[in-house]
């Protein structure tokens, strides 16, 4: 079973919406990346899930439990990330 790909955010937060300004651009500019489902978890609204994984910054992406990236991300960082989740 392929793992869940989890992303944290804050709603406010400049980085975290860069962040998902970076995703919404590569899925439409790279077909490989279409399909790449993502659980978007709002740390505020579920704490008790957030508390379970180490981090400290956001956004933040988890594979399954393996951090794949933590903090201010560039549109590169992402397309990692993407490109780490379709190849485990």
């Amino acid at each position: 079973m392929k793992e869940e790909l989890k992303l944290f955010i804050l709603p406010n937060c400049p980085y975290c919406l860069e962040a998902l300004d970076f995703i919404n651009t590569l899925k439409s500019e790279e077909a490989k990346y279409k399909d790449i489902e993502i659980n978007i978890i709002d740390e505020q609204k579920n704490a008790k899930l957030a508390a379970k994984y180490d981090y400290y910054y956001v956004p933040s992406f988890y594979l399954g439990q393996t951090k794949l990236h933590e903090g201010a991300a560039t549109k590169d960082k992402v397309a990692a990330v993407f490109h780490k989740s379709l190849s485990l």
